[in-house]
């Protein structure tokens, strides 16, 4: 992945693309205005996905078209059925937005098991209106806000499943480090935490404070430094997604 933060990228993906400068300038404005008026990085994306939001929970969530939310949860869904998910797992999606894979989630797990967290009031909103949509209310998920990747309200080693998905590609090195720091806690002895990234193996960056570039080895170090083992998913790279995955396991416990 180039590094697509640097003037020479941007002046030649402006000269390939004219019709997308007026967005990319608009998205630059946006974040100036953001950046003064939130410092922290969860406030700052809250206020992204509110603008976001505003515009469509779907587009909010990364999704152009209604097709592609659809093909987009049933790829998350179907990886993880493949990877051995069972009605009995226990799940919490982290950024689980409007339940773009959530809704498939709850509709095959039992009665209570699916743990939903967003730092979007928004998003939340829509991700009931999607349970609504789907009847799914007597399978009586959990929806919930937060402000941080600490899982303070969650118990120990509770979740056989946890799953980001394109949550740490927007997302600074201090917020996946916080994840985990904390996610072994609420991990089972035998679960994995699977997280999408956008991978660089050249020079790590960031465009704006949305998208975040990382290599495979500054996120399977950060892991180990939490006592964690880390795994680069290969077989995800063969499906028709732009990001890459990590599975993240306690040691000794299940593996990849």
């Amino acid at each position: 992945m180039p590094n697509r933060a640097s003037p020479a990228y941007q002046a030649r993906y402006a000269l390939r693309h004219p019709g997308r400068i007026g967005n990319h300038l608009r998205r630059w404005a946006r974040d100036a205005q953001l950046r003064l008026a939130h410092r922290g990085h969860v406030a700052y994306y809250r206020a992204v996905m509110r603008a976001d939001a505003a515009r469509g929970a779907e587009a909010a969530v990364g999704s152009k078209t209604h097709e592609s939310w659809l093909r987009l949860g049933q790829l998350q869904f179907d990886y993880l059925l493949d990877h051995g998910l069972k009605p009995a797992d226990r799940v919490l999606d982290i950024g689980c937005g409007n339940l773009r894979a959530g809704w498939r989630f709850i509709e095959y797990l039992d009665t209570g098991n699916y743990y939903g967290i967003d730092i979007s009031p928004e998003i939340l909103l829509a991700a009931q209106e999607t349970l609504t949509d789907r009847s799914l209310q007597a399978k009586l998920p959990h929806l919930t806000l937060v402000s941080d990747l600490t899982f303070a309200f969650l118990p120990d080693e509770h979740f056989t499943v946890v799953h980001a998905h394109s949550v740490f590609s927007h997302s600074p090195l201090e917020v996946i480090d916080e994840c985990l720091m904390h996610v072994g806690r609420i991990l089972a002895p035998d679960g994995f935490f699977d997280f999408t990234f956008d991978r660089t193996e050249e020079v790590e960056h960031q465009v704006l404070r949305e998208d975040f570039y990382y290599r495979t080895d500054t996120l399977v170090s950060l892991a180990a430094r939490r006592g964690l083992s880390a795994t680069f998913m290969d077989d995800w790279e063969a499906l028709p997604h732009g990001q890459s995955k990590i599975r993240v396991t306690r040691r000794g416990g299940r593996s990849a």
